[in-house]
């Protein structure tokens, strides 16, 4: 109805949630630690996430392995049975 004038309500009723989180930003100062301290917590916080892919990579490799076993397995006794 937008054409003839009248416009519709919005459907999440009118609150933009991503707006909301626009306009509400946080800031951390970190000036008061001493710039060793920041780069020490930072990097073993990024060694952590690093690890925590490792891990994650490590599993979707394994799962792709047994699935590859499994699917190439169960379509080799498919084609022998028919």
């Amino acid at each position: 109805m937008i054409f003839l004038g009248v416009r519709a309500a919005a459907r999440l009723g009118r609150v933009v949630p991503l707006a909301e989180i626009v306009t509400q930003t946080w800031y951390a100062d970190l000036s008061a630690y001493p710039p060793w301290l920041l780069v020490l917590a930072g990097s073993f916080t990024l060694a952590l996430v690093i690890w925590i892919l490792i891990k994650l990579m490590k599993l979707a490799l394994w799962l792709a392995l047994f699935g590859v076993l499994i699917g190439g397995t169960a379509w080799a006794i498919w084609l022998l049975l028919n």
